[in-house]
């Protein structure tokens, strides 16, 4: 896994992901993108389109970012699911949690 791309938006912090996110991918992830909530951004777009596999812990940070935004009145939105990745969000029901986009 590797964070491919961050890019400031008009405020709001769009990420690229690709490859496998395993639990070290994970801890990197939230550590990185805590920095972005710490500064006072609370919009974040994730594209998870170059994303083949997501485990739990991964997962799992998505949603911490998403709390940390949430208590700000943010919040994550996620696009390019496919595949695995989808069918993780939707049978774990992450998909009714964070905003999904086109």
């Amino acid at each position: 896994m590797a964070i491919q791309e961050v890019n400031i938006v008009s405020n709001q912090v769009q990420v690229s992901l690709s490859g496998s996110i395993y639990v070290e991918d994970a801890a990197a992830i939230l550590e990185n993108l805590i920095d972005f909530v710490n500064k006072g951004h609370t919009s974040f777009l994730i594209d998870l389109s170059a994303v083949d596999y997501i485990d739990s812990s991964g997962i799992g940070a998505l949603l911490a970012i998403h709390n940390k935004t949430r208590k700000k009145e943010g919040g994550v939105a996620v696009k390019g699911l496919n595949g695995l990745v989808r069918e993780l969000f939707i049978l774990t029901r992450v998909d009714k949690v964070l905003d999904i986009v086109q």
